[in-house]
């Protein structure tokens, strides 16, 4: 005989933690399936590489990783919500802004993103700090300064290659029996 459809409990498909625990704010079920899926739904097979739809949306060129980031940012938005500090989020905000920079770049960027996993690092720093207000540790601030400094070095490396390589094609297109000619 045929059974009728049934209506599926929420429980069911996010499920409210380990059985025997109570809940606590920073286990907000939503937002553990949605790190979940986009950075460990999937595993190669004979391996122990997890990755989620972020790298293979970040492969839709322009649009991925800004889809990418959009979810991101909503979880960080729900985090806030749950009490996480300003510090917190800010290093939350930088885990996003690494693996969009970094996961524009074809191909290789996706591959980073498979391995950096930035929700999933957002979601372990949600369930950390979520609840009552608390001031920011210097863990946390250490982390927020080495990493914008991190982030100025690398943009300086990219601006100073960028320079150094347009110098050199400037160079190469006037050489010897090519001057006045236009590039």
């Amino acid at each position: 005989m045929n059974k009728p459809p049934r209506e599926i409990d929420i429980d069911e498909v996010l499920p409210a933690g380990r059985p025997g625990r109570a809940v606590t704010a920073g286990d907000d079920p939503l937002i553990q399936w949605i790190a979940r899926l986009m950075d460990t739904a999937f595993v190669i097979p004979g391996t122990k590489i997890r990755f989620g739809i972020d790298p293979i949306i970040g492969l839709i060129p322009g649009l991925g990783d800004t889809a990418g980031a959009l979810v991101s940012t909503l979880l960080i938005l729900q985090s806030a919500r749950h009490g996480v500090p300003k510090i917190v989020l800010a290093r939350m905000a930088l885990n996003v802004l690494v693996n969009s920079g970094v996961g524009a770049i074809p191909i290789v960027g996706d591959l980073f993103s498979a391995y950096f996993k930035s929700n999933v690092k957002n979601y372990a720093l949600l369930k950390e700090h979520a609840g009552p207000r608390r001031v920011s540790t210097g863990r946390d601030w250490l982390f927020v300064i080495a990493l914008i400094v991190g982030m100025l070095l690398l943009v300086t490396l990219l601006v100073i290659g960028a320079v150094t390589l347009l110098s050199k094609l400037i160079q190469a297109g006037a050489g010897p029996g090519r001057a006045g000619q236009p590039l």
